[in-house]
């Protein structure tokens, strides 16, 4: 494991202690532990790590009512970095319930328009990326059959591709 896909884990870890946080909410988390911890929060940073995150999966972004959520993904395996536990009795913010069938389907859409831009692209390493996300998608929101079917047509996409 590198060490951006252990902070990418430990991001998704502490957004599944709230089950699921906006960005705004994310950062003021992460603000948090790092005075917790010690050390100086570089915003800049912390945000490109999220971003990255979301790019590879192991952050998904749907919307709920409005408001733009984040939620573990399919690639992470969330994990909680030092002081973390602590989180929630710190920041003002309730833990959510996340509504996994649009949070499925928002991962099903992004993964479609990220291969479609890969096969165009000829972008092998991307494609195979995304061909390992496909698979964990599909563990990831069992039951969901659009999802479902979405991902089960993008990784057939992907396989076609690396052919």
């Amino acid at each position: 494991m590198t060490d951006a896909e252990a902070l990418y884990d430990d991001l998704a870890g502490v957004v599944d202690l709230f089950g699921a946080l906006s960005r705004a909410e994310l950062g003021r988390a992460l603000d948090e532990l790092a005075f917790k911890q010690g050390r100086d929060a570089d915003a800049a940073a912390l945000s490109a790590a999220v971003e990255d995150a979301v790019r590879e999966y192991y952050l998904v972004a749907y919307d709920r009512d409005g408001v733009a959520l984040l939620v573990p993904g399919p690639a992470a395996f969330p994990s909680l970095p030092a002081n973390a536990e602590d989180l929630p009795h710190i920041l003002d913010v309730d833990r959510r319930t996340v509504d996994r069938g649009s949070a499925a389907d928002a991962a099903a859409a992004r993964l479609r328009r990220d291969s479609e831009a890969a096969v165009r692209a000829g972008d092998e390493a991307r494609i195979e990326r995304l061909l390992d996300v496909a698979y964990d998608a599909e563990l990831w929101a069992p039951g969901d059959a659009d999802a479902a079917a979405t991902v089960e047509t993008v990784r057939a996409r992907l396989e076609a591709a690396l052919d």
